[in-house]
């Protein structure tokens, strides 16, 4: 029987989307326990994720550029691209962010609410709405970005020998399926901020539940 999909509901309701695409791609308690065991083996990693990551981000002043824009309360930022540093202070915030993310992405047992809205926010700042204190990064950075960071990771399960294939299988599936689910709303956002209607915010008109998906 064909389950009927409200297409505009998928815009203005984020549990709503959120179900909608698990079901599609079949994200279950199963991947969010499978993302958790990574978490047990994979947290002291993520430092050296991180510096990867922001190092290749280093490699090309279109993406740097965007590290040196005067946002997030930093005062007396650099000029240009050659005076910033992979210590600086902007630097040490946002890489202290990305690894808050990817934390908070493998431990989190319950796809909450609170959660999503968290998922929803990073996509939104990255746009260009004047009301989100966004840093309007165009999309082709984010998608190679979030790809790189997904390759790191599906790289270091790989490569760790105290578990076994099946489970290494499960748990890339997993990564997959996150970083799909938060590019999507990375699409979502973006596709708002380049409308020329007006759709109020998933963040504001969504209404607050004790639905989850958990471990």
């Amino acid at each position: 029987m064909t389950e009927h999909i409200d297409g505009s509901r998928l815009n203005q309701d984020l549990r709503y989307r959120f179900e909608y695409i698990s079901k599609f791609i079949n994200f279950t308690n199963d991947d969010i326990k499978a993302l958790n065991t990574l978490a047990t083996i994979a947290l002291p990693l993520i430092p050296v994720i991180v510096d990867a990551v922001y190092r290749k981000l280093f490699q090309f002043d279109i993406t740097i550029q965007f590290f040196v824009l005067r946002k997030d309360g930093f005062d007396g930022l650099p000029k240009n691209n050659q005076s910033l540093a992979l210590d600086s202070p902007q630097m040490i915030y946002r890489r202290d962010m990305l690894s808050d993310f990817l934390k908070r992405l493998l431990l989190q047992r319950e796809w909450t609410d609170d959660f999503l809205q968290y998922l929803s926010r990073i996509g939104q700042m990255h746009t260009n709405k004047i009301e989100s204190g966004s840093i309007n990064v165009d999309y082709i950075h984010l998608n190679a970005t979030l790809t790189y960071i997904e390759t790191l990771i599906i790289d270091s399960v790989w490569t760790i020998e105290t578990i076994d294939n099946k489970t290494k299988k499960e748990i890339i599936i997993a990564i997959n399926k996150a970083f799909r689910i938060q590019n999507d709303l990375f699409v979502l956002h973006y596709l708002e901020s380049t409308s020329k209607e007006t759709n109020p915010s998933i963040s504001s008109t969504h209404h607050k539940t004790n639905k989850c998906i958990s471990s």
